[in-house]
C-alpha cells in the first residue's frame, strides 16, 4: 500500500533511513534483543549532572519485588522559577515513567533512564522509573499490575519522597504510553491514587491494530520496510497477551468503553506510524468523554525516529513540546502553557 502524497519522510530524517538495522523479529531470541538493547545504552550513556537517584524494591503481593528506580533533582537544580509552584513543604510534582519496547524490551541500565533523567531535571519533578515484568516470560497483566502497584506505591510514600500527591503524572513511549492509559484507568476504575496527568507518545493503546491485513509486498504503509510497522506491531500483542485469551480495557485500553472521569492527556502521534489512526482515535474519543486533551502529530516522522535521530528538528521539537505540556500540567500556577 503507498503511502499518501501527502505523508512523507520529512527531509532532514530521510538520510537517517540508512541507519536502520535489517528487520530481525525480536522474540526469536528476546535474551539476545535485550542484550543488543543494553549495549545500545551502555555506548551513550546518560548525562546524570544536577540529578541524584535511588533504587528501591517495592512488595508485591506474592511476595517477589517490584524495582523503582526515583531520580530526584539535585539541590539547587529546582528550575528557573525558584520553586516556584512547590506543594507544602517545597514537594514537587512526581511523574512515573513507564518505558516502552513491545512489553518486552526497552528497560534502562540501573540509574540510566535517560527518559527520565531528562525530565527529572527539565520539569523539575521527582521521576520514578518502573522496570516492570517483561513478555513473553510475564504476560498480561503482570506488567501493568506492576505499573499500578507503583502508583500506589508512590502515593503511599509521597512524605518520605518529597512528592505532593495531588500532582502525580504517568508517561511512556509506545507500551509505555498503552501502560499509561491502562493505568489511568485503572486508577479510576479501582479508587486508586489520583493521576494529575497522562501523557502518551506514540501509544500503543490498541491490539485491534494487530489484526488488519499486512500487504505481502510492503509490509505497511512506512518509510521503509525495517521501521515499526504491522508486522512488528502483531509480534509484540502476540507475546504480550496469554495465549488463547482476547484483551480486556487494562490490556489495550481503546476497548474501554467508557473514558469519562479520567485525567487530562496528551497524546503525541508520528504521522508515518501505523499506531498513528489508533492514538488519534483514543484522543478523540477522550475529547468526546469530556476530558482535556492536547493532540500533537509529528509530520514525516516513523515510529522511534528520534532513536535515529536525537538531534534532527523534529526529534528536538517533539521533546520540547511533550515536555513543556508535562510542565504546564505539573506547574499549573506557573502559567508555563506553550501553545
Amino acid at each position: 500500500m503507498p503511502l499518501p502524497p501527502e505523508r512523507v519522510v520529512h527531509p532532514e530524517l530521510q538520510p537517517h533511513l540508512a541507519e536502520l538495522p535489517p528487520f530481525a523479529d525480536p522474540y526469536e531470541d528476546i535474551e539476545a534483543t535485550r542484550e543488543r538493547f543494553r549495549a545500545l545504552l551502555a555506548a551513550t550513556p546518560a548525562d546524570r549532572s544536577g540529578v541524584s537517584s535511588r533504587r528501591y524494591d517495592v512488595p508485591r503481593p506474592d511476595g517477589s519485588a517490584l524495582t523503582v528506580e526515583v531520580y530526584r533533582p539535585a539541590a539547587g537544580a529546582q528550575g528557573d522559577d525558584g520553586g516556584a509552584g512547590a506543594g507544602p513543604g517545597g514537594a514537587l510534582p512526581a511523574v512515573l515513567h513507564f518505558h516502552g519496547g513491545g512489553y518486552a524490551i526497552g528497560r534502562a541500565l540501573p540509574g540510566q533512564d535517560k527518559t527520565a533523567i531528562e525530565l527529572c531535571r527539565a520539569l523539575p519533578a521527582v521521576t520514578v522509573a518502573v522496570e516492570y515484568r517483561l513478555a513473553p516470560e510475564h504476560r498480561y497483566p503482570a506488567g501493568v499490575e506492576d505499573c499500578y502497584l507503583a502508583l500506589e506505591w508512590t502515593a503511599r510514600n509521597a512524605g518520605e519522597l518529597g512528592i505532593d500527591p495531588e500532582r502525580i503524572a504517568v508517561t511512556g513511549k509506545s507500551a509505555g504510553g498503552g501502560l499509561s492509559a491502562a493505568v489511568s484507568l485503572m486508577a479510576r476504575d479501582r479508587g486508586g491514587p489520583a493521576v494529575a496527568y497522562q501523557s502518551m507518545c506514540v501509544p500503543d493503546v490498541d491490539d485491534r491494530v494487530a489484526e488488519q491485513p499486512v500487504p505481502a509486498d510492503t509490509d505497511t504503509a512506512t518509510p521503509d520496510p525495517r521501521v515499526h510497522s504491522l508486522r512488528t506491531i502483531r509480534l509484540a500483542w502476540q507475546h504480550y497477551l496469554p495465549e488463547g485469551a482476547a484483551a480486556d480495557a487494562y490490556a489495550s485500553p481503546a476497548r474501554a468503553t467508557d473514558l469519562s472521569g479520567l485525567p487530562p492527556a496528551y497524546v503525541l502521534v508520528c504521522d508515518l506510524d501505523p499506531l498513528r489512526e489508533a492514538g488519534l482515535s483514543y484522543a478523540r474519543r477522550l475529547m468526546d468523554a469530556g476530558v482535556q486533551v492536547t493532540v500533537r502529530n509529528v509530520p514525516g516522522a516513523w515510529h522511534g525516529f528520534e532513536l535515529y535521530a536525537p538531534d534532527s528538528r523534529p526529534a528536538q521539537e517533539m521533546a520540547a513540546h511533550w515536555t513543556d505540556h508535562l510542565r504546564a500540567a505539573l506547574y499549573p500556577a506557573a502559567g508555563q502553557r506553550d501553545q
